[in-house]
């Protein structure tokens, strides 16, 4: 089983609680406007990978510990196939090394969608954050885009541990995104609030820095 893969970091700290995996399928056809991962949209064989093989980095990149693992896009939703064979490898490695991290994943899709379509799905999930970005709503909640997405434990685990930041502010004093380098390319992770990618643009030009390719315009 293959599954699409735009990019993955170890550790993020700015989409869910704790040092977590993160993981960004390919291919969405949701695409919400103004979306700032405009680079996950289109489908690309290329970026296929054996899960098995994306479990093993997981395993090997996380083996100090890990709080948590969150799974983006891009729509997983959209690769259902390959979203239950990576689930179920995340869930047997969590069991047989008897660790207690949980599993958060961001959907475009309504959560009726998702409910009527893949129930098998959202029971291996500890939490879920359901919902198409709507940039005419501000962005109020941490961990999210905008005031429709909620934040959704599934789990006795996903109650335990998210149960203190159903209603939590994103606190613009707070930080939001982290910043990487790999493979020559620069990578900003997390939620911006409106206007931060045009002034992170605007800063670098003043100083002479021009950024190019990047993944919030097409």
């Amino acid at each position: 089983m293959n599954i699409a893969i735009n990019k993955a970091h170890y550790p993020v700290t700015v989409l869910g609680p704790g040092k977590r995996l993160g993981i960004w399928l390919q291919g969405c056809s949701i695409r919400c406007k103004n979306c700032v991962s405009q680079d996950t949209w289109e489908n690309d064989a290329e970026r296929e990978m054996p899960v098995a093989q994306l479990l093993n980095w997981c395993r090997k990149t996380a083996a100090n510990g890990l709080d948590g693992v969150t799974i983006s896009g891009g729509e997983p939703f959209d690769q259902p196939q390959a979203l239950t064979a990576l689930l179920d490898g995340l869930i047997r490695w969590r069991t047989k090394a008897k660790l207690d991290f949980d599993i958060l994943c961001y959907s475009g899709y309504p959560l009726a969608t998702l409910k009527k379509n893949h129930a098998a799905i959202l029971a291996k999930l500890d939490a879920l954050i359901p919902e198409p970005y709507v940039d005419a709503k501000p962005l109020a909640h941490v961990w999210r885009g905008s005031t429709n997405q909620p934040l959704l434990p599934l789990s006795a685990r996903g109650r335990k541990v998210y149960a203190q930041y159903l209603n939590a502010a994103a606190d613009p004093a707070n930080k939001r995104i982290q910043t990487m380098l790999d493979d020559g390319r620069v990578w900003y992770v997390g939620i911006p609030g409106r206007g931060d990618m045009a002034a992170l643009e605007c800063s670098c030009k003043s100083r002479g820095v021009e950024l190019g390719g990047v993944s919030w315009r097409l």
